[in-house]
């Protein structure tokens, strides 16, 4: 059995659609694969369809934003209940919270002078959550940058009029309603919060007293050095293990079920529910 618990298809900010990514993944050789875009359950059902052709599981996922001591968190729910009233509701508040991002972006960007930019943004997210890539694409086709890394540079990178901050809510509500919809959280990407390890023990003991019981050992680009250390935190805290590619488009780092393999000491979070 391969899985991969955590990828993104263009329902958020990846690539391909539901369909492909399910078809992508079985020619990877994953057979559990659980979509987690970015606080939307819109792939799903067309993902398990797809899966069905390949005797591929499909676990219900999502990557929710969140916040802890001012810093962004994401976490993976995965094995939760997609019609629960909890996640139901859970996820009608994120997207709303994206699209009032989405709209105060394109409001400054026309201040900028970017005339245009909501409705070719809405055009290219074609029905998907509107995000930054999306706005970084507008930008091109509208001709006021040349490429991707231009439009991040001059208009919405860091401290540029598009960077608008959302307010998430506490990593703590977070994990309750994926516990109160049957899932399993987990702690994405570890890796990529550049805190130090005695920060990153911090937010494991608040996630753990949260209700939060999984963590991501093993994901797309992580060093193998850094995953060890990540299963030893697993056995610290009693969290179950996960993996996953952070899939978003074909790119050398993030290819689907390309990790480093998850320590065999670690209890596997799909132990959970199969």
């Amino acid at each position: 059995m391969l899985a991969d618990l955590h990828c993104h298809s263009l329902k958020s900010d990846g690539q391909l659609s539901p369909s492909d990514l399910v078809d992508r993944a079985a020619e990877q050789g994953v057979t559990m694969l659980a979509l987690t875009d970015h606080d939307t359950l819109a792939g799903i059902n067309e993902a398990r369809q797809q899966a069905q052709k390949h005797n591929m599981e499909i676990v219900s996922g999502i990557e929710f934003s969140s916040v802890w001591n001012g810093i962004g968190i994401h976490i993976v729910g995965l094995g939760f209940d997609e019609q629960h009233p909890v996640m139901q509701a859970a996820v009608e508040r994120q997207e709303h919270c994206r699209f009032e991002r989405a709209k105060t972006i394109a409001k400054k960007l026309e201040k900028q002078g970017v005339e245009g930019i909501w409705d070719k943004a809405v055009e290219i997210a074609n029905g998907a959550q509107i995000g930054r890539p999306h706005f970084a694409q507008a930008l091109i086709d509208l001709g006021k940058v040349n490429n991707m890394a231009q439009a991040f540079k001059k208009y919405l990178g860091a401290g540029k009029a598009g960077d608008v901050k959302t307010l998430w809510p506490d990593m703590s509500e977070v994990v309750s309603w994926i516990r109160d919809s049957g899932g399993v959280a987990v702690v994405a990407h570890p890796d990529k919060y550049k805190l130090t390890g005695t920060k990153l023990k911090l937010l494991l003991k608040a996630f753990s007293e949260a209700g939060g019981n999984g963590l991501e050992v093993t994901t797309g680009g992580m060093e193998s050095s850094f995953s060890k250390r990540m299963a030893q935190l697993c056995d610290e805290f009693h969290f179950l293990g996960s993996q996953g590619s952070d899939f978003h488009g074909p790119r050398p780092w993030s290819e689907l079920g390309k990790f480093v393999p998850m320590a065999s000491s670690v209890t596997p979070v799909w132990s959970h529910w199969q």
